[in-house]
């Protein structure tokens, strides 16, 4: 490609500048431009838009569904790590029971929701994939949370290993192998034994992509078997065409197989929507609060089944920034703006409805994508990509159709480069923004919750963050110092900024009458926090299962794989004693006196 990279990037979506978090303006390389260009349409030409690159807008009448009550209420929920879930009938990770259990306490708290991490299918193949983030295909779930003591047919005296399942529940950590692999023999054993088949509407609902992902999660753990890696990139090359005549092949050979691995999506969808129905019929008035990944693993289900949707030549990620100088790969494979408006948006619409069968509430995980995602092509290092823009309207047209169908609140993580505009775009649609206590900040330090906006759910912290406990104490600055993620200087500077908002936090509670807060981390400082953050105006408040505990670690950090278990940690407290826990007796008061369900 010869043409200037300049008039190519505007042809097709491509921002060659663009505003850094601290005001500093980038520019991407020709190397860049054109590495996206190749594979985003393979070198094509095309003339250039007299009106490009669009501004991030809602298309008039394209709004989220925003129920009645929070017009001008204001309403709680809890969020939490299903995996981390602990209880005493689990099978060494959080369920689907576990989950219903848990909405019907909180659901008597008083909150109106229950927030829970990404429950996409991962790789059953290679469990230890455990990041909820970077799913195998968005549009199933995770077989994993299957409660398998409540599948038809589960047998416990032929079902249930005592030692075993004591060993996996009682351990600290989720070993997501183990977990995995006990699981799926029992799975077998009762589908064999039932002759367990998926309801015929389930089937011909999900059609040829619920049988295609089967089909590659069965190649998957037969790749795995043979010493080949679990995702498609790693497979002999007659497998990695879904039309070939080997995948045909084996397709015809292991048809039992692949209607067990349907047959586990069902079970799974059957579960999920018992949830939602019992946490609606405990009293809550959204219910269950589902996440959406930004994207999908560049050798998962998704890219293996449909090939042009997902771009497998680029990952997905972050420019640098003062946080983070080198940029972030995220190591998800974005989708092809010109391939999701040639299908007329089919595929996003299909991605919501999955995701909102049986949702009150969905999370959309970097709302900007809606707008426009960070590319880094192949062989280029993070801080070498480019910003590749999206049809907003359209997306947010879709968006709004099936939140309205599914009578479904969206809210969207606006966190980190915003575009001008963008937040506009979200207030037009209902499309909720996302305030966290740790970064509403300005020059001079801590924002008052008071200030945040009506139109957001206001938290805490998140999965990506410290805990309240960290937070407090500096424990996460400790963390990240021992580990390599801050340097001397940079933990030195971050606890003289951490002492300042420290102290301005201080201030605001004995603001609102919480003179007993002092200096220490107690049930007094966790409560305060959370009730001067469910005193702000936004209509959603969600306080995390690790911060009602008063816990230290922290789910996940990003920018580590082997320094930190992410995704890993359980819950110290099962289920079933997490109301005698002191600082959430006290932090559910708090809460409860701030925003009670019917004011």
């Amino acid at each position: 490609m010869t043409a200037d990279p300049d008039r190519l990037a505007a042809a097709h979506g491509i921002l060659r500048s663009y505003r850094a978090l601290d005001g500093t303006v980038s520019h991407a390389s020709d190397e860049a431009v054109r590495a996206i260009l190749d594979v985003l349409c393979h070198g094509r030409e095309v003339s250039v838009p007299s009106d490009w690159p669009p501004a991030p807008e809602a298309p008039p009448g394209a709004a989220c569904y925003l129920p009645a009550f929070l017009e001008k209420g204001r309403a709680w929920g809890v969020t939490c790590q299903l995996y981390g879930l602990h209880s005493q009938r689990n099978w060494g990770i959080g369920d689907f029971e576990d989950l219903a259990r848990l909405g019907e306490m909180v659901a008597r708290w008083g909150a109106d929701f229950l927030g829970v991490n990404p429950l996409h299918a991962l790789f059953l193949a290679e469990p230890q994939r455990a990041s909820p983030f970077s799913p195998s295909h968005r549009n199933f779930l995770n077989p994993i949370y299957i409660a398998v003591d409540r599948v038809d047919g589960f047998d416990p005296a032929e079902d249930y290993d005592h030692a075993a399942l004591s060993a996996l529940r009682d351990s600290d950590m989720v070993d997501h192998a183990a977990v995995a692999r006990h699981k799926l023999d029992v799975l077998r054993r009762i589908h064999q034994r039932t002759r367990g088949r998926a309801d015929r509407a389930f089937v011909e609902e999900g059609g040829k992509p619920l049988w295609r992902y089967a089909l590659f999660e069965a190649i998957s753990l037969h790749m795995a078997d043979r010493g080949f890696g679990a995702g498609w990139l790693s497979w002999p090359e007659d497998f990695r065409d879904p039309e070939s005549l080997a995948v045909a092949r084996f397709a015809r050979e292991h048809a039992e197989e692949i209607e067990f691995l349907i047959w586990l999506q069902w079970v799974a969808d059957r579960q999920l929507g018992e949830v939602s129905k019992r946490l609606l019929g405990a009293g809550m008035r959204i219910g269950l609060y589902l996440d959406l990944a930004v994207g999908t693993a560049p050798d998962g289900a998704a890219t293996w089944s449909d090939r042009t949707l997902t771009i497998v030549g680029a990952k997905i990620g972050a420019p640098p920034d003062m946080f983070n100088p080198e940029g972030q790969s995220w190591g998800l494979a974005p989708l092809s703006p010109v391939e999701i408006a040639k299908r007329e948006f089919r595929p996003l619409r299909e991605a919501y409805e999955a995701i909102l069968r049986h949702a009150g509430a969905l999370r959309v995980d970097h709302a900007m994508s809606l707008y426009r995602l960070f590319w880094i092509p192949s062989g280029l290092s993070a801080g070498e990509g480019a910003y590749v823009l999206y049809p907003m309207a359209d997306m947010v047209r879709v968006l709004g159709e099936v939140s309205q169908k599914s009578k479904a609140l969206i809210i969207g993580e606006d966190l980190g480069v915003v575009p001008e505009g963008f937040r506009d775009a979200m207030h037009e649609a209902n499309l909720l923004g996302y305030r966290i206590f740790y970064f509403e900040r300005d020059r001079r330090g801590f924002v008052p919750p008071h200030r945040w906006p009506r139109a957001a759910l206001a938290c805490i912290g998140s999965h990506d963050t410290t805990t309240l406990a960290g937070w407090w104490t500096g424990s996460d600055i400790d963390l990240r110092e021992m580990i390599g993620l801050f340097d001397r200087k940079a933990a030195r500077k971050e606890r003289a900024r951490r002492k300042k908002e420290k102290r301005q936090a201080i201030v605001a509670l004995h603001g609102l009458g919480l003179a007993n807060v002092g200096d220490e981390f107690d049930e007094a400082a966790a409560a305060g926090i959370h009730r001067l953050v469910a005193s702000a105006p936004s209509c959603l408040f969600a306080a995390q299962m690790e911060d009602l505990l008063g816990l230290t670690e922290q789910p996940n950090i990003p920018g580590t794989v082997e320094e930190h278990p992410n995704w890993r940690r359980k819950l110290p407290i099962p289920i079933e004693e997490l109301e005698n826990s002191a600082i959430l007796r006290a932090i559910i008061e708090a809460i409860s006196a701030e925003r009670p369900r019917f004011p």
